[in-house]
C-alpha cells in the first residue's frame, strides 16, 4: 500500500494540515465505529501518515513554522500604555514572617490590650505593681496570639521576647513625648502596642 493510498483513505490531500488529519480521522472513526476492521485500517493509515510526514520533516522537505520550532522566541508584546504593576510579593522569609489576620484575630488582641493600657493609665504614680503585672499580662497575650497561629511554642516565645525589648527600648527613646503621663506608664503603653502589632500581624 503506497503513501499515496493512506492519504486517499482518509480522504485528505498529501499538503493537509495536521489538524485536518486529525479531524479526517476522527470522523471516519465515527462512521465506522461498528466495524472493527475499518477501524483498524484507519488506525493504521493515520500511523502511516505520521511516518511519513516525520520522514519528510527530517529531511528538510516539511518547514516547520518558527512558532512551533523556537516557541520560546515567540513573546507577546505588553501594550503600550500598560506599565506593569507591583508583584505583591516580597522575599520568602518576609512572606512566611508576616500574617493577614481575619477582623477576630485583630479584634481579640486589641480589646485585651486597650484594656490594659486604661488599667495602667489610671493604676496611678504609686502602684507600680500593678504596671508590671499588666506588662506581664500583656506578654502572655502576644505569646498565646503567637503560638496559637503557627502552634510553635519556640518561635512564639523569641518573638514575644523580641517586641517585648523592642517596646521597651522604643518607649524609652520616645519618653520625651510622655504628656501628662509618667514615663514608666509611657513606656507600658509603647511596649503594648509592639506587643499588640506583633500579636496581629506576624506569626
Amino acid at each position: 500500500m503506497s503513501n499515496q493510498s493512506h492519504y486517499q483513505q482518509l480522504g485528505i490531500t498529501e499538503d493537509a494540515s495536521f489538524d485536518e488529519i486529525q479531524a479526517a480521522k476522527e470522523r471516519l472513526k465515527q462512521q465506522n465505529s461498528n466495524d472493527q476492521k475499518v477501524m483498524e485500517n484507519i488506525e493504521a493509515a493515520y500511523d502511516a501518515i505520521l511516518m511519513d510526514r516525520l520522514r519528510l520533516r527530517q529531511e528538510g522537505k516539511i518547514k516547520v513554522p518558527e512558532r512551533i520550532r523556537f516557541p520560546e522566541r515567540v513573546t507577546k508584546k505588553a501594550p503600550d500604555n500598560l506599565t506593569p504593576g507591583p508583584t505583591g510579593k516580597g522575599p520568602e522569609w518576609l512572606q512566611k514572617l508576616i500574617d493577614t489576620p481575619s477582623q477576630g484575630d485583630i479584634l481579640w488582641p486589641t480589646g485585651i490590650y486597650v484594656v490594659l493600657g486604661a488599667v495602667s493609665i489610671f493604676s496611678g504614680v504609686s502602684q507600680s505593681s500593678i504596671l508590671q503585672l499588666t506588662l506581664a499580662v500583656g506578654v502572655g497575650c502576644c505569646l498565646y496570639f503567637l503560638n496559637r497561629k503557627e502552634n510553635k511554642f519556640g518561635r512564639a516565645v523569641l518573638m514575644t521576647v523580641a517586641a517585648l525589648i523592642m517596646g521597651l527600648v522604643l518607649g524609652q527613646i520616645l519618653s520625651s513625648l510622655a504628656i501628662g503621663l509618667t514615663t514608666e506608664i509611657f513606656i507600658t503603653l509603647v511596649t503594648f502596642f509592639v506587643l499588640w502589632m506583633v500579636s496581629c500581624f506576624l506569626r
